[in-house]
């Protein structure tokens, strides 16, 4: 059975886990989790590369990321994040989505309600899953989406638009939990939600956010399951001690 069929069966039944990865190593970790998808998120330009937002993200960035996840994660289906302005053509979207497939990816991700590239890629074979609500690489500024009436309805048809295409999944990003719950409830594809409430089919996380590496980012949606923060500055303070005090290396960590 392919992967996106897999998905699409849980819906109703058990919910989907998604995290993000950018390197082999964190891959390789989370390939023995039992997690349902990787996602090779855009939000490398913020996690990785330092930036405000995902906007200077380019193809060259994506692809050689989804080459390193690919190289530790070797169960567990990896989507890659169709970056800003690379579906901007239908042309532009297989080219694009055809390369993520060749450095390993199963399926791509396309924010917003892009019906003729969701459409041509579908009808292409190539796994598709949507985005609506916050639109990182369309924003302005990072907002709960949908909390006006015209603004939820917009959602919602998009939501509507983008599970008659065929996409597997479609990825719901700060809203509501209501309007989560109504889409869920009104579309055939599971719905994976990311600060957009419980009601959703599954839910995804950015893994930096869920470890706590980052003490400064703090949205609402984000539980920390770890503080790896502290805890790699505990470890650096120790190697700093022991280093300075002359204690490292001894004699268990030399060669003779």
């Amino acid at each position: 059975m392919e992967f996106q069929e897999r998905i699409r069966r849980k819906k109703g039944r058990e919910k989907i886990v998604v995290l993000t990865a950018y390197d082999y190593q964190m891959a390789k970790i989370l390939d023995g989790t039992g997690i349902d998808l990787i996602l090779v998120g855009d939000s490398v330009g913020m996690v990785v590369q330092g930036h405000s937002n995902t906007k200077s993200v380019t193809m060259n960035d994506m692809i050689y990321h989804v080459k390193t996840v690919a190289r530790g994660a070797k169960e567990t289906p990896i989507i890659g994040d169709m970056p800003i302005n690379s579906c901007n053509t239908v042309e532009d979207a297989l080219r694009n989505a055809k390369q993520f497939l060749e450095a390993g990816a199963h399926g791509v991700k396309i924010e917003g309600n892009r019906s003729e590239v969701v459409k041509a890629l579908i009808d292409a074979g190539i796994p598709v899953m949507g985005h609506v609500g916050m639109l990182p690489q369309m924003a302005e500024t990072y907002r709960v989406k949908g909390k006006e009436p015209e603004e939820a309805e917009e959602i919602f048809r998009d939501a509507l638009n983008l599970d008659e295409l065929g996409v597997f999944s479609i990825v719901l990003e700060c809203m509501p939990q209501s309007l989560a719950k109504r889409i869920t409830e009104n579309v055939k594809a599971p719905t994976i939600g990311i600060g957009a409430g419980k009601y959703c089919d599954g839910q995804v996380l950015v893994v930096n956010d869920m470890l706590g590496l980052d003490e400064s980012f703090k949205p609402k949606y984000v539980k920390r399951y770890a503080s790896l923060n502290e805890i790699i500055k505990d470890a650096v303070a120790k190697f700093v001690e022991e280093v300075s005090a002359g204690n490292y290396p001894d004699e268990k960590h030399t060669y003779h």
